[in-house]
């Protein structure tokens, strides 16, 4: 090898080197909900909606969609669990409230396609749950008379835990 190659591997190490140094950690640190903020949300929007007369379910998912708390009243109908969940999972992995997500995909909007993802519940009723810039998590209530009063007993179960969030 000659000299000047001898060189320019050198200087191309010394690059990758200097690059590396400059690279991220390997690891960072995420905030996460405890199973405690869980289930006063899904208790809070229990009793949210019930004081407005629906029998509905709820539940909050973690920040990668996984469910963390789940509640059926004992009137709600059997699909409820699934769609709450559902809609928790929408709102967490597209980091989007479902109401918007319903007006967004709508047939004939450039995002109409997302509705073909499994999972996907582009009705009202699930919330992004988020503390200090980051999402954290989602809250779902299904089973009100309509996407909006869903989304209104969810909001009521985010309100019960805001504070306690931190900022």
């Amino acid at each position: 090898m000659s000299v000047r190659n001898v060189a320019a591997v050198a200087g191309l190490l010394g690059s990758a080197m200097g690059a590396l140094a400059q690279a991220p950690a390997a690891t960072h640190t995420i905030r996460v909900l405890t199973p405690e903020a869980a289930q006063k949300a899904v208790l809070a929007a229990l009793a949210d909606c019930r004081r407005r007369g629906f029998q509905v379910a709820v539940a909050v998912v973690d920040r990668s969609g996984v469910a963390q708390a789940l509640i059926r009243d004992r009137f709600a109908g059997a699909h409820t669990p699934d769609v709450a969940t559902d809609k928790a999972w929408t709102a967490v992995s597209f980091r989007t409230d479902t109401t918007e997500l319903a007006r967004t995909t709508q047939p004939g909007q450039a995002s109409s396609g997302l509705r073909s993802v499994p999972r996907f519940t582009a009705v009202g009723g699930g919330v992004v749950i988020q503390a200090a810039g980051s999402v954290i998590g989602g809250l779902g209530v299904s089973g009100a008379p309509s996407g909006e009063s869903d989304e209104a007993c969810a909001k009521a179960g985010l309100a019960s835990v805001q504070d306690e969030l931190e900022l």
